[in-house]
C-alpha cells in the first residue's frame, strides 16, 4: 500500500473531518484578521475627520455624507417624552480603561428640537445600566427643560445588535428597543429630522449617563489573539490527521514486512 492510499483513501472519514477543521479554523482566523483591519481603517478615518472644523447643526444644511464622523455642535431642547432606550448595549469602556466591560445596559436615544428651526436631531446621550430584575424599570436620567448646547460625533446609526422579527408599529411606553431606525422615526412622528445621529461627547455632565466612548480600534489585539487561536486549531487538526496517518502507514509497512 502506498502512502497516498494509507493517508487518504483508507481514511476518508478522518480526512473529511480534518478538512472541515482546517477550513473552519482558517476561515474564522481570516475573518478575525479582516475585522481587525476594518477597525484600524475606521480608526484612521475617524481620527482624520475629527481634525476637520466642527460643524454647526443649527447653521449648516448637513447631509449624511458631509456629517459622518465629523464633530457636530447643536443647540436645542430635548424632547424627553420621545426617548428610546436601546437595550443590550455594553458599558462603554475607553481604551486601556478598567471596569465592568461586560455589564449590559441602555443607550439613551433622545430627539433634540433644534433652536430656531423645525428640525429634529437624534442624540445618543450616553449609556445607563439596566435593572436585571425588572426590565422596564429604567435608571434615573436627568434631562433639563431649557435650551442646551451639545457636542458630539455624527454617525449613520448608534450601532446595531441582532434582532428577531420586525419592528412593531405600536409603540409601548417606555420605548425599549433593540435597534434604532431613523427612517421609521421620521415616518412615525411626521417631523423633519437630520439624516444622522450624534453621539454626545463629554463625561463631566451630571445626568446619570456614561459617555466614555471607546476608540474604534478597541479590541484589535483581541481579534489578533482570536485569529491565532483559530489558525492554531486548523494547524492542530492537520498535524493530528498527518501524524496518525503516518503512524498507520508505518504499522502497515511492519505488518507487510516492509520495514526499513
Amino acid at each position: 500500500m502506498n502512502i497516498f492510499s494509507s493517508l487518504i483513501t483508507s481514511r476518508v472519514v478522518a480526512t473529511l473531518s480534518a478538512l472541515v477543521v482546517i477550513v473552519v479554523g482558517c476561515g474564522a482566523g481570516i475573518w478575525q484578521l479582516n475585522r481587525a483591519e476594518q477597525k484600524i481603517r475606521l480608526g484612521e478615518s475617524l481620527s482624520a475627520r475629527l481634525q476637520m472644523p466642527i460643524l454647526n447643526a443649527n447653521a449648516d444644511s448637513l447631509t449624511l455624507e458631509q456629517a459622518t464622523e465629523r464633530r457636530i455642535l447643536a443647540r436645542g431642547r430635548f424632547i424627553q417624552d420621545e426617548a428610546i432606550w436601546l437595550d443590550n448595549r455594553p458599558r462603554p469602556i475607553p481604551e486601556g480603561g478598567a471596569g465592568a466591560a461586560g455589564q449590559s445596559g441602555f443607550y439613551v436615544m433622545m430627539p433634540l428640537k433644534l433652536d430656531g428651526q423645525e428640525l429634529v436631531l437624534w442624540v445618543n446621550r450616553g449609556w445607563a445600566p439596566r435593572n436585571h430584575e425588572n426590565r422596564i424599570e429604567l435608571p434615573p436620567v436627568k434631562t433639563v427643560g431649557e435650551v442646551v448646547t451639545i457636542e458630539g460625533i455624527a454617525f449613520p446609526h448608534p450601532g446595531r445588535v441582532y434582532e428577531l422579527g420586525k419592528k412593531d408599529a405600536t409603540q409601548a411606553s417606555p420605548r425599549i428597543e433593540q435597534n434604532f431606525d431613523l427612517d421609521f422615526e421620521a415616518r412615525s412622528h411626521e417631523w423633519k429630522q437630520l439624516p444622522f445621529i450624534v453621539r454626545e461627547s463629554g463625561s463631566s455632565k451630571e445626568d446619570g449617563l456614561l459617555r466614555n466612548w471607546p476608540s474604534p480600534t478597541n479590541g484589535v489585539d483581541r481579534h489578533y489573539a482570536y485569529a491565532f487561536q483559530w489558525f492554531a486549531l486548523a494547524l492542530t487538526g492537520f498535524l493530528f490527521w498527518l501524524i496518525n496517518g503516518l503512524m498507520k502507514y508505518r504499522r502497515e509497512l511492519a505488518v507487510n514486512g516492509d520495514r526499513g
